[in-house]
């Protein structure tokens, strides 16, 4: 996906993959779905600081999928690009060189993001 329209397809895969989950879920499942949705819901650390916190395990982790989540996620509560890259600093540091490849694409997710 490098037409500039990745971050557009992952959304709807996303989509579509949760909907197939969901519909055969049990409630363990559902539980933890519904669990995951609150964590980032804004308390004593805003959304912004969540998902900011989201993103940088994602790095760590090297799960691109969550990157790009997250990435979302982030931009909708008004992630600027300095935060994008401070936060990105803190997980080449957590995680070492391995998470290079996947910073390279959070920032083509990234400037994806920011023309849409």
């Amino acid at each position: 996906m490098s037409d500039g329209k990745r971050v557009d397809e992952f959304k709807k895969e996303r989509e579509a993959l949760n909907e197939i989950v969901l519909k055969n879920a049990d409630l363990t499942m559902k539980r933890f779905w519904n669990l995951d949705t609150q964590a980032y819901e804004a308390g004593a650390l805003p959304k912004k600081t969540k998902e900011l916190l989201g993103l940088v395990a994602s790095v760590v982790l090297r799960c691109d999928d969550c990157v790009t989540y997250h990435l979302i996620q982030s931009k909708a509560e008004g992630l600027t690009t300095e935060e994008l890259t401070e936060a990105l600093g803190v997980g080449l540091i957590v995680g070492g060189s391995i998470t290079i490849p996947h910073i390279r694409r959070a920032y083509r997710s990234w400037e994806e993001l920011k023309e849409s």
